[in-house]
Formats: C-alpha cells, sequence, structure tokens
C-alpha cells in the first residue's frame, strides 16, 4: 500500500510541478533543477527523476523499509499540499 501511495504521490507533485514550469515559475529543488536542465525537454527530465525515485521506493519496499517509505510519502504529500496551495496564488 505504501508503494502505491508514493507512486501516486510522485504523480501528483510531477503533475503540479509542470503545471508551474508552464506558469513560468521554476523549480525550487536544485537537484531537479539540474535534472530539468540536463534534458531534451523539462518533461523528460522530471520523468526520469520520477523513475528514479519509484525505482528507489521500489528497492526500500522490497528489502521492508516500511518505516523510510511511510517517512517519504508524508514528505511528499506535503510537497503535493504545497504546490496545490501555491497554484492558487499564480
Amino acid at each position: 500500500m505504501l508503494f502505491y501511495l508514493f507512486i501516486g504521490l510522485q504523480l501528483l507533485d510531477g503533475a503540479t510541478t509542470m503545471w508551474f514550469l508552464r506558469h513560468g515559475v521554476t523549480e525550487g529543488n536544485p537537484l531537479i533543477r539540474a535534472a530539468l536542465g540536463l534534458s531534451a525537454t523539462p518533461a523528460v527530465g522530471l520523468a526520469i527523476t520520477k523513475i528514479a525515485g519509484v525505482a528507489l521506493a521500489a528497492l526500500a519496499w522490497r528489502s521492508g523499509r516500511q518505516r523510510l517509505l511511510w517517512v517519504v510519502n508524508v514528505v511528499f504529500a506535503s510537497c503535493v499540499i504545497w504546490n496545490l496551495a501555491a497554484t492558487a496564488l499564480v
């Protein structure tokens, strides 16, 4: 369940990030910002980072690191809530 929640949060974070980028807002995370700049399009860079994150989450899930997944889900849920609140301001 935690792994599937992580995937859903990644999709929501990716969607809100793309919304921000289309409206001229720059990415706040320096690692993601670098990945966006290295790829052909921001969507490709973002997709690569999200796929890598899901791969790491799958590794955590398969190795029984449920607590780690729970903490990461709280972090990404907070990011999604922040992004959704910020979209009302853009």
